[in-house]
Order: C-alpha cells, then structure tokens, then sequence
C-alpha cells in the first residue's frame, strides 16, 4: 500500500476515508477546537505512523496550515514517508536549548529554525524526530516540549503528533497531556484486546482526551464497503450509540 496515499491515490476510497475522519475531528468538540492532536496506538505494527502523515496531508489539503511533528524519539519513520533528512529534528530543538519563543532567531548547529523544519508543500511543513537522545522520556516530558508544542500551535492551524505505542513507553502519555485530543490507533487483527484496554486505561490515567479511535488494516472481506484497507474512525459518541444499541437487541 502506499504510504502517503492522500498525495499519490487522492480519489481512492482510502483518501476519502482520511477525509471523512478530518471532517469528523473539525467537528468533535463545540466548544474547544481541536489544534494539537497526538496520533498512538497501542503497540507497533498498526499503521499508527502512516495515519499521521495522511492526516497531516488531508487537513493541508484542506487549506488548513499543518505542522506533523515526528515525536517518536526511539524508532522515528515519518522522515522516511516525506522522503526527507533526519539529521536535524524535535530532539534537536529541544535539547538545544534553542529560543522557541522566538523562532526566527533561534539556530540549531547553524541552522535556524525554520530551517530544521522541512516546508513539504505550501500548506504542510514536517519536524522529524532528529538525534536519538539516551534520555527521550525526559524531553518528551519536559517543559520545554510543552512550551514548544504551544508555541506551534499558535504559528500553525493543525498540529499533529505521531507518538509512540502507549503501552511501549509512557512518552505517549506524557504528550497526550500537551494536546487537545487523541486519535487511537487499532490495526484488525493486529492489536490484541488486552493490550487495546491497557492502553486506553493507561491515557485514562492522565484524563487525556481520546476524540475517537481509527481502525486500520481492514481486509476487503472485513469490510462492509467492501474498500480494502479501508480506514474506519469512530468517535466516542459513536461508542456509546452502539453500546446503546446492542443492550436493546440483547
């Protein structure tokens, strides 16, 4: 499948998926909108890094300036979507010590911020991970992380975070307090229901705010639209109606 299918396959039923779950975050919360958003899952292999980026691309797409910050520290891959340089990165900026209030002066090994941050298309700019730190819990947690993350999201319409599995690392965690919401990534029959439950009791934990869950990795014979690889989302409202609606049919 193809990575960023938003840019390359724009008409398939997959892009209108992505579509349809950026229409669905716009209009997730009245009263606070939704700027900062932290894309995990629960562990690896649920497609939780390609659903960032796509994302990223539909809400750009949409004309809405984006900003997709890689903020896996350990086992960083959105570098490798955009195609682009991961010398130079979030870790970077934060472990620098440079002035993120002031961003057109700060310098990162002679380099100034905006110039770390790769300008992808006119409406998408990309911050990867940067350096493997020894210590990526410490930054991630930091003040600095939050006062930067704040800062972004007062230069850009969208923020998106691509972080960690939840139940790898607690960096997830950490982040999903420094967002407005969560986007929860499960991959069919790929997640295991324990781990779904440990993860979601664990960003409970830290009252982080999940918008919805994604499903990913649906095979055509999963599918009710009969889309293969379709992206499913449901929101927390959804939940509780099916919940509703299977304790009437019982």
């Amino acid at each position: 499948m193809e990575r960023l299918i938003m840019e390359k396959k724009p008409k398939s039923p997959i892009s209108e998926a992505y579509r349809t779950i950026r229409t669905n975050i716009e209009f997730s919360s009245i009263d606070v909108e939704v700027r900062k958003m932290l894309i995990t899952s629960s562990g690896p292999g649920e497609s939780k890094s390609t659903t960032a980026s796509n994302l990223a691309v539909a809400f750009a797409q949409s004309g809405k300036k984006t900003l997709l910050i890689d903020g896996d520290l350990r086992k960083p891959t959105v570098f490798k979507f955009f195609n682009i340089s991961n010398r130079m990165g979030l870790s970077n900026v934060i472990v620098d010590g440079v002035n993120i209030l002031n961003p057109s002066t700060a310098k990162i090994d002679g380099l100034g911020l905006d110039e770390v941050i790769h300008h992808y298309s006119d409406k998408l700019d990309v911050l990867t991970s940067g350096t493997i730190p020894p210590n990526p819990s410490e930054i991630v947690g930091s003040n600095k992380m939050r006062i930067f993350i704040e800062s972004m999201a007062k230069k850009y319409d969208r923020v998106i975070i691509d972080a960690p599995p939840v139940n790898a690392v607690t960096d997830a965690q950490l982040l999903s307090t420094m967002v407005d919401g969560v986007l929860f990534v499960v991959g069919s029959e790929i997640t295991h229901i324990d781990g779904a439950k440990r993860a979601m009791e664990l960003l409970n934990h830290v009252n982080a705010k999940v918008l919805g869950v994604i499903l990913t990795r649906v095979k055509k014979s999963n599918s009710k639209n009969g889309f293969n690889g379709y992206y499913n989302y449901y929101s927390n409202e959804d939940k509780k109606s099916e919940n509703k609606k299977n304790r009437r049919n019982k």
